[in-house]
Protein backbone atom coordinates (compact mmCIF):
# COMPACT_ATOMS: atom_id res chain seq x y z
CA UNK A 1 0.00 0.00 0.00
CA UNK A 2 1.70 3.84 -0.71
CA UNK A 3 1.72 5.89 2.22
CA UNK A 4 -0.80 7.92 1.26
CA UNK A 5 -2.92 4.98 1.34
CA UNK A 6 -2.06 4.10 4.37
CA UNK A 7 -2.33 7.23 6.15
CA UNK A 8 -5.94 7.44 4.39
CA UNK A 9 -6.60 3.96 6.50
CA UNK A 10 -5.38 5.51 9.77
CA UNK A 11 -7.37 8.45 9.11
CA UNK A 12 -10.67 6.04 8.71
CA UNK A 13 -10.09 4.13 11.88
CA UNK A 14 -9.66 7.55 13.60
CA UNK A 15 -12.67 8.74 12.49
CA UNK A 16 -14.95 5.47 12.93
CA UNK A 17 -13.68 5.51 16.77
CA UNK A 18 -14.11 9.62 17.19
CA UNK A 19 -17.79 8.91 15.54
CA UNK A 20 -18.33 5.85 17.90
CA UNK A 21 -16.84 7.66 21.19
CA UNK A 22 -14.56 4.94 21.73
CA UNK A 23 -11.51 6.27 23.13
CA UNK A 24 -7.65 5.19 22.06
CA UNK A 25 -7.01 3.82 25.04
CA UNK A 26 -10.23 1.64 25.37
CA UNK A 27 -9.46 0.56 21.78
CA UNK A 28 -5.67 -0.44 22.36
CA UNK A 29 -6.82 -1.94 25.53
CA UNK A 30 -9.48 -4.21 22.74
CA UNK A 31 -6.82 -5.02 20.49
CA UNK A 32 -4.24 -5.97 23.76
CA UNK A 33 -1.35 -3.57 22.17
CA UNK A 34 -0.03 -0.59 23.97
CA UNK A 35 -1.95 3.21 23.15
CA UNK A 36 1.65 4.06 21.42
CA UNK A 37 1.19 1.04 19.23
CA UNK A 38 -2.51 1.95 18.57
CA UNK A 39 -1.74 5.93 18.36
CA UNK A 40 0.97 4.96 15.26
CA UNK A 41 -2.05 3.08 13.78
CA UNK A 42 -3.91 6.02 13.27
CA UNK A 43 -1.83 8.38 12.60
CA UNK A 44 0.54 6.11 9.74
CA UNK A 45 -2.24 3.65 8.88
CA UNK A 46 1.33 1.09 9.05
CA UNK A 47 2.24 -1.82 10.29
CA UNK A 48 -1.86 -2.70 11.47
CA UNK A 49 -2.65 -6.28 11.50
CA UNK A 50 -5.70 -7.80 9.20
CA UNK A 51 -7.56 -9.01 12.67
CA UNK A 52 -6.84 -5.55 14.34
CA UNK A 53 -8.46 -4.11 11.38
CA UNK A 54 -11.26 -6.91 11.05
CA UNK A 55 -11.98 -6.54 14.60
CA UNK A 56 -12.39 -2.82 14.37
CA UNK A 57 -14.67 -3.28 11.15
CA UNK A 58 -16.82 -5.43 13.26
CA UNK A 59 -17.07 -3.32 15.90
CA UNK A 60 -17.62 -0.39 14.53
CA UNK A 61 -20.03 -2.36 12.31
CA UNK A 62 -18.63 -1.18 9.01
CA UNK A 63 -17.16 -3.52 6.22
CA UNK A 64 -13.83 -4.55 6.25
CA UNK A 65 -13.54 -3.04 2.38
CA UNK A 66 -15.09 -0.03 4.01
CA UNK A 67 -12.05 0.54 5.57
CA UNK A 68 -9.62 -0.34 3.53
CA UNK A 69 -10.45 1.20 0.32
CA UNK A 70 -13.14 3.92 1.77
CA UNK A 71 -16.04 3.35 -0.25
CA UNK A 72 -18.55 0.50 0.82
CA UNK A 73 -19.84 -2.51 -0.45
CA UNK A 74 -23.21 -2.69 -2.25
CA UNK A 75 -23.89 -5.95 -3.37
CA UNK A 76 -26.13 -8.22 -1.01
CA UNK A 77 -27.29 -10.94 -3.86
CA UNK A 78 -23.78 -12.50 -4.78
CA UNK A 79 -20.11 -11.45 -6.15
CA UNK A 80 -18.03 -13.09 -8.33
CA UNK A 81 -14.53 -12.96 -8.57
CA UNK A 82 -12.57 -14.38 -11.41
CA UNK A 83 -9.40 -14.96 -11.63
CA UNK A 84 -6.98 -12.02 -10.99
CA UNK A 85 -10.09 -9.47 -9.69
CA UNK A 86 -9.69 -9.76 -6.34
CA UNK A 87 -8.74 -6.50 -3.75
CA UNK A 88 -5.13 -6.73 -3.25
CA UNK A 89 -4.50 -5.41 0.42
CA UNK A 90 -0.71 -5.01 1.30
CA UNK A 91 -0.19 -4.81 5.00
CA UNK A 92 3.15 -5.79 6.28
CA UNK A 93 6.33 -6.75 4.44
CA UNK A 94 6.08 -10.65 3.28
CA UNK A 95 2.69 -10.91 3.19
CA UNK A 96 0.05 -10.12 0.21
CA UNK A 97 -3.73 -10.22 0.97
CA UNK A 98 -6.42 -10.64 -1.69
CA UNK A 99 -9.73 -9.67 -0.32
CA UNK A 100 -11.91 -12.48 -2.03
CA UNK A 101 -15.39 -10.54 -1.15
CA UNK A 102 -14.79 -6.98 -1.38
CA UNK A 103 -17.75 -6.02 -3.02
CA UNK A 104 -20.38 -8.16 -1.12
CA UNK A 105 -22.43 -6.02 1.74
CA UNK A 106 -22.71 -7.10 5.93
CA UNK A 107 -20.81 -10.31 5.07
CA UNK A 108 -20.28 -12.41 8.28
CA UNK A 109 -17.31 -14.20 7.54
CA UNK A 110 -14.06 -12.89 5.52
CA UNK A 111 -12.47 -14.56 3.05
CA UNK A 112 -8.66 -13.88 2.11
CA UNK A 113 -6.02 -15.25 0.14
CA UNK A 114 -2.91 -15.07 1.71
CA UNK A 115 0.45 -15.18 -0.02
CA UNK A 116 3.60 -15.45 2.29
CA UNK A 117 7.44 -14.67 1.11
CA UNK A 118 9.81 -17.27 2.60
CA UNK A 119 10.65 -16.01 5.89
CA UNK A 120 12.96 -17.58 9.08
CA UNK A 121 11.66 -15.29 11.79
CA UNK A 122 8.82 -15.97 13.95
CA UNK A 123 5.25 -15.51 12.59
CA UNK A 124 3.82 -12.62 14.77
CA UNK A 125 0.79 -14.16 17.06
CA UNK A 126 -2.28 -12.27 17.26
CA UNK A 127 -5.50 -13.04 18.78
CA UNK A 128 -9.38 -12.46 17.62
CA UNK A 129 -12.74 -13.41 18.38
CA UNK A 130 -14.70 -15.93 16.24
CA UNK A 131 -13.33 -18.81 14.35
CA UNK A 132 -10.76 -19.26 11.51
CA UNK A 133 -9.84 -21.69 8.86
CA UNK A 134 -6.87 -21.93 6.57
CA UNK A 135 -6.41 -23.74 3.61
CA UNK A 136 -3.24 -24.36 1.91
CA UNK A 137 -2.79 -23.90 -2.14
CA UNK A 138 0.74 -24.00 -2.56
CA UNK A 139 3.98 -24.28 -0.79
CA UNK A 140 4.16 -24.91 3.08
CA UNK A 141 3.13 -22.86 5.91
CA UNK A 142 4.00 -23.08 10.05
CA UNK A 143 0.84 -22.12 12.15
CA UNK A 144 1.93 -21.49 15.22
CA UNK A 145 -0.92 -22.01 17.97
CA UNK A 146 0.30 -20.73 21.61
CA UNK A 147 3.61 -22.67 22.02
CA UNK A 148 2.91 -25.64 19.21
CA UNK A 149 4.52 -24.87 15.89
CA UNK A 150 2.18 -27.37 13.27
CA UNK A 151 3.01 -27.84 9.47
CA UNK A 152 0.71 -27.75 6.62
CA UNK A 153 1.32 -28.36 3.47
CA UNK A 154 -0.60 -28.13 0.10
CA UNK A 155 -3.83 -29.39 0.65
CA UNK A 156 -3.94 -29.47 4.35
CA UNK A 157 -6.65 -26.98 6.17
CA UNK A 158 -7.22 -26.07 9.67
CA UNK A 159 -10.15 -25.02 11.67
CA UNK A 160 -9.36 -22.87 14.42
CA UNK A 161 -10.35 -21.25 17.81
CA UNK A 162 -8.06 -17.62 17.07
CA UNK A 163 -8.84 -16.09 21.10
CA UNK A 164 -5.56 -18.52 21.21
CA UNK A 165 -2.46 -16.55 20.12
CA UNK A 166 -1.37 -17.76 16.24
CA UNK A 167 0.29 -16.84 13.13
CA UNK A 168 1.24 -17.78 10.24
CA UNK A 169 4.88 -17.80 8.55
CA UNK A 170 6.05 -19.41 5.35
CA UNK A 171 7.96 -22.65 5.57
CA UNK A 172 10.72 -23.14 2.94
CA UNK A 173 12.26 -21.15 -0.08
CA UNK A 174 9.46 -20.69 -1.78
CA UNK A 175 6.01 -18.54 -1.18
CA UNK A 176 3.35 -20.14 0.25
CA UNK A 177 -0.17 -19.35 -0.69
CA UNK A 178 -3.40 -20.38 1.38
CA UNK A 179 -7.08 -19.27 1.80
CA UNK A 180 -8.23 -17.95 5.35
CA UNK A 181 -11.93 -17.13 6.11
CA UNK A 182 -12.44 -15.15 9.38
CA UNK A 183 -15.56 -15.35 11.25
CA UNK A 184 -15.96 -13.38 14.07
Amino acid sequence: MEEENLKDLGERLQGLREACDVSRHTMAEELGVDIDTYRAWEETGEDIPISAIYHMARKFSVDLTEILTGTAPKLDTYHLVRRGETEEVERFPGYHYEDMASRYARKIMQPLLVILDPCDEPAELVCHDGQEFNYVLEGSLILTFGDRDIQLNAGDSIYFNPTYPHGQRCNGDVPCKFITIIAE
